[in-house]
């Protein structure tokens, strides 16, 4: 059956609490977990921002999950130092972390003063960037320039096996793009149909019988009207939709560009109800679509009464399939 994981938001919650809030999603029942990696909150409303890497040491070490991480190459983080990242992670908990790579956005990747591209650009970089990563793994040294520049790079401590290296992608041109070199597919919630193109786009690009993976945004309240409003609350800034996401360079702007999207306007970009069977509903349709693994994001703040309530209603309804 499909893996069921809980996803830790470093943009809403303090590191310390998102340490406790996997530890009690184990408890729960949750099968994996995944971790954002941002340099900045999308609103100001959610004020906060760790470091991914530093927590995921110490998530790994607290829990008994397997892990899964988004980056984006060649802004933020040369490729080598992620491939450097990962393959430590790797060595001390062997076979529980996979990494996804992401062409970006330029709310986390220009605040080191380099030009945020277009997307073609950003979809060859990330290339660039796979393929440098993929050599370090493999223990060559590599020495490239291009896009990026590496020297005589090559990494000392590996693990005997290195991570699933997957590729992220919203849309259809960038799920066909990365199905030549990755290992598998990332890619977030949307209408069953819409998804269905973003699959098939994938494995017309070479993706053919590699895994997919589904982060999935919701919200559960224990009343409609506290979903709604937990959602709108916490997560209208990502319901502007097409290539605004990705261009937008701080909360403020993201808080002023959707400051006149309603509580309403939520449940298109959100799955948002307080029945959990609805929301097992939502998620067999998934899992039906052939995903392995859903990471299921709660948008809103409650998240104890969340894990509470999806550990005792949906993932038994799930694995009763």
């Amino acid at each position: 059956m499909a893996r069921i994981g809980f996803h830790a938001s470093h943009e809403q919650f303090p590191p310390s609490e998102l340490l406790r809030l996997v530890q009690f999603a184990e408890a729960a029942g949750f099968d994996c977990a995944m971790s954002s990696d941002h340099f900045r909150p999308w609103g100001e409303a959610q004020g906060q921002s760790g470091f991914a890497w530093s927590w995921l040491g110490a998530a790994l070490q607290a829990t008994n999950l397997p892990f899964g991480v988004i980056s984006a190459p060649g802004y933020r983080y040369h490729p080598a130092i992620l491939a450097q990242a990962a393959a430590t992670l790797c060595e001390m908990f062997a076979g529980r972390l996979w990494l996804a790579l992401g062409s970006g956005q330029r709310l986390n990747e220009d605040i080191t003063g380099l030009p945020w591209p277009e997307k073609a650009e950003r979809n060859a970089r990330l290339r660039d960037c796979a393929d440098i990563i993929r050599a370090l793994f493999r223990g060559e040294t590599v020495t490239h320039r291009g896009r990026v520049t590496l020297v005589e790079g090559r990494l000392y401590s590996r693990p005997a096996t290195p991570p699933l290296l997957l590729g992220a992608a919203v849309t259809e041109a960038t799920a066909e793009a990365i199905g030549s070199w990755a290992d598998g597919l990332l890619t977030v919630s949307a209408k069953p149909d819409q998804l269905r193109k973003v699959v098939d786009a994938f494995r017309r690009g070479g993706g053919e019988g590699k895994p997919l993976l589904l982060q999935v945004g919701l919200n559960w309240a224990p009343s409609e009207a506290e979903a709604l409003q937990g959602a709108h609350e916490q997560w209208r800034t990502n319901a502007l939709g097409g290539d605004v996401n990705w261009e937008l360079r701080s909360p403020a702007d993201f808080d002023t560009a959707t400051r006149f999207v309603r509580p309403e306007d939520m449940r298109e970009s959100v799955l948002i109800s307080s029945d959990p069977s609805q929301h097992a509903a939502w998620l067999v349709e998934y899992i039906e679509l052939g995903f392995e693994e859903l990471q299921l994001h709660q948008v809103g703040r409650n998240q104890h009464s969340f894990i509470e309530a999806f550990g005792a209603k949906v993932l038994p309804q799930l694995r009763a399939r």
